[in-house]
């Protein structure tokens, strides 16, 4: 699954970059730099004609969810899998006991991060897991208040999962310093300590302010979404860039699960297919190129939230749980 591509785009939002030399005017900003804005600002400008034109979006710059493998392509070359298990609230054996469960019934692709306070937990689990290390895909993420001193953060990352390296590193939330921990981020990239790194909790507005002082774009970026809260805005405008959208929350978050399970659209599509209403939101977010990451802690639930590749929701299905958004968020990020 981690094999590597060498048809590698780490600059995938990069169209050609010509340079410029205007006399007695020096350029003072970097090729890379230069791309990233050009590229920001005709996504922008499809963003804005496609919604005025009322056409739907489709993934775009060659990014493409393999249903038979269940994976997709990120614009650093790799694999990463199209559904994993998210660990936010899980701690100590626990979290083990959740991984592990997640890991044998065939889930490659676990989400942890810093704050989670379990990454040696995580860690722990996978490598007592007996699945192969270049199987299995294991995100983390640096928080605001590492970002002062991201090289220390990062060496701390990888000792605590002590897997060997890390295949994808995000930063939580944008905060101080965020562009000088991306950048330690890219050159632990370089020394294959990381494999590919991204984003979480960015939109569109705070993507067109960071990625021109950056160089590397972005293979993630990880949003809450779920049908309350759908991001139909930012989703095309981030997979334009030829960046993957992993969402968070995908069955509402804690506290707002239940209420959003027992949506009576929902409950009825489920029934039509003879599947649950957390297999229908998982497979909706699927089919609209979102990578999911649900957290549990119950094996079962876990065991469900992987069988969704023998069902496929209709257009017209697809719909009426689009016109559920109420761009109601549930967490502050």
């Amino acid at each position: 699954m981690k094999k590597f591509l060498f048809t590698l785009l780490t600059f995938s939002l990069a169209l050609t970059i010509t340079a410029c030399e205007n006399s007695g005017q020096q350029n003072t900003e970097t090729a890379s730099a230069a791309a990233v804005k050009n590229s920001i600002t005709t996504v922008s400008q499809n963003t804005k004609n496609t919604s005025e034109n009322g056409e739907e979006n489709s993934l775009k710059n060659n990014i493409e969810f393999d249903f038979e493998t269940k994976t997709v392509t990120l614009n650093s070359g790799y694999e990463m899998p199209i559904y994993g298990l998210g660990t936010y609230s899980l701690e100590g054996d626990e979290c083990v006991q959740s991984v592990t469960a997640a890991l044998e019934n065939g889930v490659r692709l676990i989400d942890t991060a810093y704050m989670y306070h379990n990454e040696e937990s995580v860690g722990e689990a996978v490598r007592n897991s007996g699945v192969p290390r270049e199987d299995i895909f294991v995100i983390t993420k640096l928080y605001p208040n590492q970002f002062s001193a991201p090289e220390a953060a990062i060496e701390q990352a990888l000792e605590k999962l002590d897997i060997e390296y890390i295949d994808m590193m995000l930063l939580h939330h944008p905060g101080e310093d965020d562009v000088k921990a991306y950048k330690a981020m890219e050159k632990a990239a370089a020394e294959g300590k990381i494999h590919s790194i991204g984003l979480s909790n960015w939109y569109i507005e705070e993507l067109e302010d960071f990625l021109p002082q950056v160089d590397t774009v972005p293979s993630l970026v990880q949003n809450e979404i779920h049908p309350y809260y759908q991001e139909n805005d930012v989703i095309p405008y981030i997979h334009d860039l030829g960046i993957v959208v992993q969402g968070w929350y995908p069955l509402g978050g804690r506290g707002y699960t239940k209420e959003l399970l027992g949506n009576s659209v929902i409950s009825e599509i489920a029934a039509a297919h003879g599947k649950s209403s957390a297999q229908v939101i998982l497979r909706w977010n699927l089919q609209k190129g979102i990578v999911v990451i649900p957290g549990s802690s119950n094996p079962d639930h876990i065991k469900e939230n992987t069988e969704l590749f023998d069902f496929e929701l209709t257009n017209e299905e697809m719909e009426k749980i689009n016109s559920l958004d109420r761009g109601e968020k549930h967490d502050w990020y």
